[in-house]
């Protein structure tokens, strides 16, 4: 690997928006179809402009951060960047689209500094799938110390000025954030809301608080997927806002009620500091959905025994039954559900602890384990920041009690927890979600965040934690038909959005009836939907007396769902339109589509990538249930009936 330093350079033609900044450097990734220039400006703000395959992508671009006591936003000069440095990275995960993932790119660090001599420092890496910077904040010099008192290394970050500079023709697919401490209890945020699709890059957010993470652009051809990975427990997490001073999209700080009582809101900590990973996937949709930036600048994985974690599908009464159920014979009912369909876990919801109670809890526990299933238990991760009842709540407030209710679980033989009603981004409650998965960790249990934020790459970092929620999931089609009305659409926008990087507990697949509800997809639509997601526990909405109804070969279907891919491929798609996925474990491809419209569509496959000669089609035909034929390892021509779907297993 080699390190230079780039020379100064005067203004040059390679982009267009230049504008009589004293300097500028050139940088690109290892093909050169990704170029940025970093540049200031002539008030002494650090920008850049971003170019693919020689088209504009991003203007002007602000980079900087505002501390307590210092502002590193303006008055800057860029020094010098060292660099390019190739970097690579080879990492396994648990679960996901992929197992073995390697990461290469060109690494450079621009040093900014302003007029008492205070410096920033820009890490930036450039890949073949897009681009990436954090900041920078180094220890003070001995010179600058000289003559002041105090500590001089701690800071508080006011504001990060991380602008994005879209076109104005670009069109977004962005999730609206929802006020703090909204809706029902005071749960908000907890990223559960539809998606925004084919809007202008300007359009206020209608709920007033910006847009979450991932957000995805086109801009002509080009298709951008927009986040942050590795927040640790020093920062808080993001969102984008249009900033109309700037007249661009830019990073904004959480809402003050975000945090754990008494905690702080804003990032902290002590230099040397740095920022999260801010993330643009670059190039057209296949590129976008196969990503893997999202983990490749995500922490590495902490030091931990791994040899208890194991993906796979679960039982689960709730979703579908509801709080009533929630009791010892319903319980036992759904452990021989998962035993009979060849899946490891049951998932018992919330008030286990007095409907049923740990003494009983241990004999299902133990009951389980005979049937070669482990079992998952519900937690209240709240204290007051919201008015919550279901329990257990607050055991895992403090360290102590969640240390000493976690080592009561391990010894039950429990597997893991689904920890729900998170109360924000604030760099406390992020904090919180760090102390838990450690400490879960420590006693090797698994982890399910529900009404949480996006996990940002945290599934790396902590292979312990199984699946988020931070989305709008089947859950919410059974409570209202309005969200039934739109889940063909949402579900279709998922894949290039919210499931990118990050393990999504959508809870999915109703294949016979919702209780009060008209389902607007068809069954084979329905099937489809634990392939096409990615979970590390995928817990599975149907309950045993829909499965009874389906054709004994979808039964045998879903009996051998992977969890942990081998390799994920996206075959064509639109954003909530249609998406066509496939994917693949040893010399098996599963192969899923969903019409998202109501209209009839015919797709033509090209499925000579799969070693097997022969496979099995699942589509929806006469029936409402899903209908079979043989097929061979070939072109195949599928109609995807209006909301339907179709599946294939080679």
């Amino acid at each position: 690997m080699s390190k230079v330093v780039i020379k100064i350079a005067f203004c040059c033609l390679l982009f267009a928006s230049c504008q009589e900044q004293p300097t500028y450097f050139d940088l690109q990734n290892e093909t050169g179809n990704i170029q940025l220039r970093l540049a200031t400006n002539e008030k002494g703000q650090a920008f850049y402009l971003l170019k693919y395959k020689g088209e504009s992508l991003l203007d002007t671009s602000f980079l900087g951060v505002r501390l307590s006591d210092t502002d590193l936003t303006t008055g800057l000069k860029l020094v010098a960047v060292e660099g390019p440095e190739q970097i690579v990275d080879s990492y396994q995960m648990q679960h996901g689209k992929q197992q073995q993932i390697t990461y290469s790119a060109n690494k450079y660090s621009a040093l900014f500094e302003n007029e008492q001599g205070e410096k920033l420092q820009l890490e930036l890496q450039l890949s073949a799938q897009g681009m990436a910077y954090r900041y920078h904040l180094p220890k003070l010099s001995s010179e600058w110390r000289e003559g002041k008192e105090g500590e001089m290394d701690s800071l508080i970050i006011k504001e990060e000025l991380s602008t994005f500079g879209f076109k104005p023709n670009t069109k977004a697919w962005m999730q609206p954030m929802s006020e703090a401490k909204s809706g029902w209890r005071e749960t908000n945020p907890s990223y559960e809301e539809h998606y925004q699709m084919a809007i202008s890059v300007r359009d206020t957010s209608p709920l007033g608080e910006g847009y979450v993470f991932p957000a995805l652009f086109q801009t002509d051809s080009t298709w951008m997927l927009l986040s942050e990975a590795n927040v640790h427990r020093q920062y808080c997490g993001s969102r984008l806002q249009w900033n109309d001073s700037s007249d661009q999209l830019s990073i904004r700080f959480p809402q003050e009620a975000e945090v754990f009582p008494g905690g702080a809101l804003l990032p902290n900590g002590t230099r040397p500091f740095y920022s999260p990973w801010r993330i643009i996937a670059v190039g057209g949709l296949d590129d976008i959905v196969e990503s893997t930036l999202g983990t490749d600048l995500a922490a590495p994985a902490i030091d931990m025994e791994t040899d208890f974690i194991e993906s796979g599908l679960a039982s689960w009464s709730w979703v579908l039954l509801k709080d009533d159920f929630t009791n010892y014979e319903t319980s036992r009912k759904f452990i021989d559900y998962a035993s009979n369909m060849n899946w490891p876990y049951c998932l018992i919801d919330a008030d286990w602890d007095w409907k049923i109670g740990y003494d009983r809890m241990q004999e299902l526990v133990d009951y389980a384990a005979e049937k070669n299933v482990k079992i998952l238990l519900w937690y209240n991760s709240s204290g007051s920041w919201n008015s919550t009842t279901y329990t257990p709540k607050s055991k895992l407030v403090n360290a102590e009690e969640r240390r000493a209710e976690f080592a009561r679980l391990q010894k039950m033989g429990v597997a893991g927890c689904k920890v729900d009603f998170f109360g924000g981004d604030g760099q406390s409650m992020i904090a919180y979600y760090h102390d838990i998965l450690k400490d879960a960790a420590d006693h090797q249990l698994l982890l399910n965040f529900h009404g949480a934020t996006l996990p940002r790459g945290w599934h790396r970092t902590y292979p312990n934690l199984m699946t988020v929620e931070a989305i709008k999931g089947e859950e919410f089609i059974t409570f209202e038909q309005a969200n039934a009305d739109l889940q063909p659409s949402h579900c279709a926008v998922i894949p290039f959005t919210r499931n990118v990087y990050d393990p999504m507990d959508f809870t999915p697949m109703a294949l016979d009836s919702i209780p009060n509800i008209v389902r607007r997809t068809t069954t084979t639509f329905e099937l489809a939907l634990p392939v096409l997601f990615t979970s590390g526990v995928q817990h599975i909405a149907e309950i045993p007396e829909g499965m009874e109804k389906m054709p004994k070969d979808v039964v045998a279907y879903l009996k051998d769902i992977p969890t942990r891919w081998d390799e994920s491929r996206f075959l064509q798609g639109f954003p909530g339109k249609e998406v066509v996925m496939a994917r693949r474990k040893g010399s098996v491809w599963h192969i899923v589509g969903i019409n998202g419209e109501p209209r009839a569509k015919t797709i033509t496959l090209d499925l000579s990538f799969a070693e097997n000669q022969q496979g099995v089609l699942f589509y929806d035909g006469d029936s409402s249930v899903p209908q079979q034929k043989t097929i061979q390892n070939q072109t195949l021509e599928v109609v995807l009936q209006p909301n339907g779907g179709f599946v294939v297993k080679i």
